[in-house]
């Protein structure tokens, strides 16, 4: 397995692979496959908008994640970058390839020297992925109670960050 960064050229049937996953857990995701369809490639290949993917000995994606600046036109908040779209398919569950992508995306991002501190949310249920998320270091910052609709249920989400600079 090996990690490679995607773009909209060249990323392995993205759209496919992450539609495969907003289907089968529609409760891990703020997005569904409704927002998804007609959505373009989630980031813009810098170093500041990029998405990783962890690709299987057959050339096919085992698992996805991205990460981009909170926002790009705002200078009191280009310190802040957010992790999004972590996404493992079930067949390689297990097998460490969430735990590779974080660290691919975090060892880049530490390279990036305006960059201080990288947030995430995750659904408060998701223990799996909490519990990783917290192995680099992520603490719980925010919880929101009803953050997610899902049709008639209602899910609650953790926001969770990781100072990638010491804070002063």
């Amino acid at each position: 397995m090996k990690i490679v960064e995607l773009t909209a050229g060249h990323n392995y049937n993205y759209k496919e692979f992450i539609l495969k996953g907003l289907k089968a857990h529609p409760d891990a995701f703020r997005i569904s496959p409704v927002d998804e369809v007609n959505e373009p490639f989630p980031t813009t290949g810098n170093p500041y908008s990029f998405t990783l993917g962890a690709i299987n000995d057959d050339n096919t994606l085992a698992g996805v994640v991205s990460f981009k600046t909170e926002t790009a036109n705002r200078e009191k908040l280009m310190h802040k970058g957010l992790l999004f779209r972590m996404y493992v398919s079930a067949e390689n569950a297990g097998k460490g390839v969430g735990r590779k992508l974080v660290e691919h995306l975090l060892a880049r991002v530490r390279e990036l020297d305006d960059i201080e501190q990288v947030n995430l949310t995750v659904v408060a249920t998701n223990e799996n992925a909490i519990r990783l998320y917290t192995t680099f270091g992520f603490e719980i910052f925010s919880f929101e109670k009803r953050a997610i609709k899902l049709k008639d249920t209602y899910l609650d989400e953790n926001a969770m960050v990781l100072f990638t600079k010491p804070v002063l």
